[in-house]
């Protein structure tokens, strides 16, 4: 928390389903308010390939090898969720200008570990490199894990062991100190592929199990679940490697689970966190969840923010008493229900009205806030508005037509609060290439969302 303040951020930005032929590429975005290129893209690292929508992405070293002095933060592992390719990146030889590093092709991930749709990359104390998967090769749902070596990259194999696998893969985080890693479960490739289809709920495509899984034995063990297409998505453990607890964020069921090792030593989950739907008229469904996508816990485990991408809203919960979060900043960035859209609320417990358009800097921001990234130091909150380029094409076409944004809140950290940075915009929808979809965000030296501590 005392390390220096974020001076340039790494953002996947994406082009697939925006109609425009361009592959997706790195964004480096400077966010030094000295620095006369201040909220602007100083350098794109375009992929290889076209179609690949990149998405998360994760170290070759992080916290869980403090002390290994042989270990280099210097390579970002960029999955593609879609075309399952595996980009390593160089960011050690120039930070501020990355470059390709290699390529992990397909093939050698489909036929290797019989996995596909790779997502989230977190780096292991053995200098290991472990990716989760959301299915097989076919597109069925499978919950996998791709172990990649530290300084090759080259696929060694699956981290899983056993028979037993999940149905369903997506997020996950993992503590040795108690022998555990828990994965999440979004839904079935494809059918979640090419958008979200209301006919795909109650029929066991999207999520609802948290998955336990042995750290030592890289066996499967435990499945927890949190209610029939919940897809509970991005998964925290507190950073405190002692803590035997965290959060999930659930997207349709729109809740946030605590989950927690037992007295008998297995792991349970109880709901701490729901944000009531609101009855809509002109929108897919006649209740609209609030769809919880991106959550994050303070590198002093003060507090919990997440994002609702339908309602528009981020949200700051003080959870120093972690069985009951309390509420304590919240601010309204775009989303589906402000004034003057296609969609009238009819029936709102929270609100009184619905929330004025988004603008700032005389740009209306379409889409909701999304993919969320603390500052080191608590005060600085950064938000993108895409989700997935499917998604966020059914959801917001207007994004598809003027792209993502990033903006930044200020964060009061002493009683909590949120307020909008109005000096901040970085606007993807002034890209050389065209309107592109900005993702998830990382710092060069690490933040809270990518670094284990054990």
């Amino acid at each position: 928390m005392k390390g220096p303040r974020e001076e340039i951020l790494y953002v996947p930005c994406i082009y697939r389903n925006t109609g425009r032929n361009k592959p997706d590429f790195l964004a480096t975005v400077d966010v030094n308010p000295e620095s006369p290129n201040y909220c602007q893209v100083i350098h794109r690292l375009p992929m290889p390939n076209l179609g690949d929508e990149l998405h998360h992405s994760g170290w070759n070293t992080c916290s869980s090898c403090f002390g290994d002095t042989t270990k280099k933060r210097n390579r970002l592992i960029l999955p593609s969720l879609i075309s399952s390719r595996i980009y390593v990146v160089d960011v050690g030889t120039d930070p501020r200008a990355p470059r390709l590093f290699k390529v992990v092709n397909p093939e050698d991930v489909f036929w290797k570990c019989n996995l596909g749709y790779p997502h989230t990359s977190h780096c292991l104390g053995s200098g290991e490199i472990m990716i989760s998967t959301l299915g097989d090769p076919a597109g069925n749902g499978k919950g996998g894990f791709i172990l990649l070596d530290g300084e090759t990259f080259e696929i060694k194999g699956n981290w899983e062991k056993g028979d037993k696998s999940p149905p369903m893969g997506y997020d996950f985080w993992y503590q040795p100190r108690h022998n555990v890693l828990i994965s999440t479960e979004w839904g079935v490739p494809k059918c979640l592929g090419y958008g979200f289809d209301p006919n795909d709920l109650k029929k066991g495509r999207y999520g609802r199990r948290l998955n336990v899984w042995d750290w030592t034995t890289h066996t499967y063990v435990q499945a927890i679940d949190v209610g029939e297409d919940a897809a509970p998505l991005e998964i925290r453990f507190l950073h405190n490697p002692d803590a035997a607890e965290g959060f999930v964020g659930c997207t349709i069921s729109s809740a946030i689970h605590r989950f927690y090792r037992t007295e008998r030593g297995d792991w349970a989950a109880e709901k701490v966190i729901q944000v009531p739907s609101k009855k809509v008229e002109g929108w897919l469904l006649p209740d609209m969840p609030s769809f919880i996508t991106d959550i994050l816990i303070s590198l002093d485990d003060r507090f919990l923010y997440f994002s609702n991408w339908l309602h528009g809203d981020v949200r700051q919960y003080d959870i120093s008493d972690t069985r009951r979060p309390r509420l304590v900043g919240q601010v309204f960035v775009g989303g589906s229900i402000t004034k003057g859209g296609t969609v009238t609320v009819c029936g709102d417990e929270e609100l009184q009205s619905q929330p004025e358009p988004f603008v700032i800097q005389g740009r209306r921001v379409s889409g909701g806030p999304q993919m969320i990234q603390l500052s080191l130091d608590g005060k600085r909150l950064y938000v993108t508005t895409s989700l997935y380029s499917a998604w966020d094409r059914q959801f917001y076409p207007q994004l598809i037509r003027d792209g993502s944004v990033m903006l930044q809140l200020d964060v009061d950290t002493e009683k909590g609060g949120l307020t909008v940075n109005q000096n901040f915009l970085v606007d993807f929808g002034k890209e050389p290439g065209g309107p592109c979809l900005a993702h998830e965000i990382r710092y060069p030296g690490g933040d809270c969302t990518s670094d284990i501590w054990v």
